[in-house]
């Protein structure tokens, strides 16, 4: 057989388990530090020396490697490690219906308590130094068929949403009316762990103790707030899941 026709065919059906060789082995020296941010990669005709295959196999290693973000390849100049860049989860402002319907269950809504009211010190740490001067302060319980999903411990700034007095939020929770009426300019989330006590426990039919998981939410119309608001998830019942792409 001439040695010349062999070097020419195609290697469109190049064993998967060489590429995925190389692909480990690159990915291995750089998550285990032995190749540093800024580490030149072998060349491509290196590579195909090292494995005994073709240049089109690397190729595809080296391409799958930066789609992840953990080479950079520079034109002219080779591959090269990329230095690890910070990554921000960020949660979307939704409607804790969506949350329930994802869950394929039923979802209801009750308000149990609604109050209008003139601000306090304490208000001022959960709404910034421009707090205003009155609030509507209420708390929701959200269902998942017959089981307690979410407490909601409201605050809206009337000042920022004077029409918010008119609405009884009988039959609509304050998160999509907001979301509806009044646009917002900047969001914050910050989420944390808290033993339940009352009256999230007893809102929640948990027993005192039970881990719970915390978002707060603050939202503001320039640099005025409008609303802040905290979502009570029993622990066991609830993940939060962010999904994101290398920038």
């Amino acid at each position: 057989m001439n040695d010349s026709s062999i070097i020419d065919a195609p290697e469109a059906e190049e064993p998967t388990s060489l590429y995925q060789r190389i692909l480990n082995d690159i990915r291995g020296q750089i998550v285990s530090g032995a190749w540093p941010p800024g580490y030149r990669i072998p060349f491509e005709h290196e590579l195909t020396v090292q494995y005994d295959c073709s240049r089109m196999t690397v190729n595809k290693a080296l391409s799958q490697l930066a789609n992840s973000g953990l080479i950079e390849r520079r034109r002219r100049s080779g591959s090269f490690v990329r230095a690890p860049r910070g990554q921000a989860a960020v949660l979307e402002i939704t409607d804790i219906r969506n949350e329930v319907d994802a869950l394929g269950l039923p979802y209801s809504y009750t308000l149990s308590s609604r109050q209008e009211r003139r601000s306090r010190l304490a208000d001022a740490q959960l709404l910034g130094p421009q707090c205003p001067k009155k609030l509507l302060e209420m708390t929701c319980l959200h269902y998942a068929g017959q089981l307690a999903f979410c407490l909601e411990q409201r605050l809206i700034s009337l000042d920022a949403v004077p029409d918010a007095v008119d609405e009884s939020f009988q039959d609509l929770a304050p998160g999509p009316w907001l979301i509806r009426r009044v646009p917002w300019s900047t969001a914050e989330h910050r989420i944390r762990s808290e033993a339940a006590k009352p009256p999230v426990s007893t809102g929640l039919n948990v027993a005192d103790g039970t881990p719970c998981l915390i978002v707060e939410r603050r939202t503001w119309s320039a640099d005025e707030p409008v609303t802040f608001a905290r979502f009570n998830y029993p622990g066991e019942l609830h993940s939060l899941v962010a999904r994101f792409k290398p920038d």
